[in-house]
């Protein structure tokens, strides 16, 4: 039996509305909160969602330096992995070395990383 449920899952970033817009346009998601310092992807009330907390010190990881480890990092699954690299590098995602068949490794704008994971 499960301790809890997923409510968030809640990137720390130095610019939580531009971060939620980034993330919002690859996933075709909206705002459904801001405040001064948290954004909520989707609907507030519906669980889990992708929040953004405002972090005024954030230390972005650095890729693939053990001494700046990642925290964290989302995989999110495409279709079409050249189409959605494109778009991703136009939001302001970089390349990062490492990955693999069947993914590929990207910084977000505030330096967490993600992967594109697709079918090879």
């Amino acid at each position: 039996m499960a301790i809890g449920r997923l409510h968030a899952f809640v990137l720390d970033c130095p610019d939580p509305v531009a971060l939620a817009g980034f993330y919002g346009a690859i996933l075709d998601l909206t705002i459904g909160y801001q405040d001064d310092d948290w954004v909520v992807l989707g609907d507030h009330d519906v669980h889990p969602h992708l929040a953004f907390q405002l972090a005024p010190d954030h230390e972005p990881p650095q890729w693939p330096d053990p001494h700046h480890p990642q925290q964290m990092h989302l995989d999110l699954h495409v279709d079409d992995i050249e189409a959605s690299e494109s778009r991703v590098l136009a939001l302001g995602a970089r390349r990062l070395p490492g990955g693999a068949e069947g993914f590929r490794v990207y910084a977000d704008p505030a330096g967490h990383p993600f992967c594109l994971l697709y079918e090879t």
